[in-house]
């Protein structure tokens, strides 16, 4: 084979070679343990993409935690809305119906994720208040490990509580019986305070949450510290009885 046949068979090779390599980087696990992302050093992106995958340590399968891990990246960069199950498939390398041996949905996903990234906080505001027996101090702690978590900047729970209004109406049913689940725990400690007799516990506790989850609304780093506003809440609601 010679002149232009040759020389049109050697670029098909060489095509055909490219898009094998392609294949074989977007399917195989990479060094960092996640399928379908080239490791790229340790900057902030290879620290958040750590701790998200963190959260689904419990999950056995490697590649169900990296679907589980990008599929939480997407919704946090983009939204529910505009994040799509091919998004999601093409982020692993995972395209067609693979993606849907680890996932039933997109519902189902955002659902486990928002589900698993509230318990986690739950589970780190109970420990925190677990330190104190003051009915006082425990509510500073869960005030100061809430904000702790919701402004942290590689934490997801703050943009997936965000997104509520985007979800479909079935979806959002079940994640606000997960966030009322997450809210008692914040009416214990309330019900627990010396509070002055002509408060409303339950709006007292409404309007603390509030404030809480909105401080991400206006909150710079390089100023006060999640812990410093956290007290300054505190003070300022601190109402005892008489």
């Amino acid at each position: 084979m010679t002149g232009p046949t040759k020389g049109r068979a050697a670029k098909a090779g060489a095509a055909d070679e490219r898009q094998a390599l392609k294949r074989r980087t977007l399917k195989e696990p990479t060094a960092k343990g996640q399928a379908g992302l080239e490791p790229v050093g340790d900057g902030p992106a290879d620290e958040s993409a750590a701790a998200t995958e963190a959260l689904f340590a419990d999950e056995m399968s490697p590649r169900t935690r990296a679907v589980l891990a990008a599929a939480a990246a997407l919704f946090v960069e983009r939204g529910y809305a505009a994040t799509s199950m091919r998004d999601i498939g093409e982020r692993v390398g995972l395209l067609g119906g693979s993606l849907y041996h680890h996932v039933r949905s997109k519902e189902a996903l955002f659902l486990r994720i928002h589900d698993t990234a509230i318990r986690a906080a739950e589970a780190r505001i109970r420990a925190a208040v677990a330190a104190h027996t003051d009915p006082w101090d425990r509510l500073e702690a869960a005030a100061v490990t809430m904000l702790d978590i919701q402004l942290d900047p590689q934490s997801i729970t703050l943009p997936l509580m965000n997104d509520l209004r985007a979800v479909p109406p079935a979806l959002a049913e079940r994640l606000i019986a997960t966030r009322d689940g997450f809210e008692r725990l914040f009416k214990d400690l309330v019900a627990a305070l010396p509070l002055r007799d002509d408060l409303n516990p339950a709006l007292y506790r409404l309007l603390l949450l509030t404030l809480l989850n909105h401080v991400g609304d206006w909150y710079r780093q390089g100023k006060s510290t999640p812990a410093e506003i956290g007290a300054e809440i505190l003070r300022l609601f601190r109402h005892e009885a008489e």
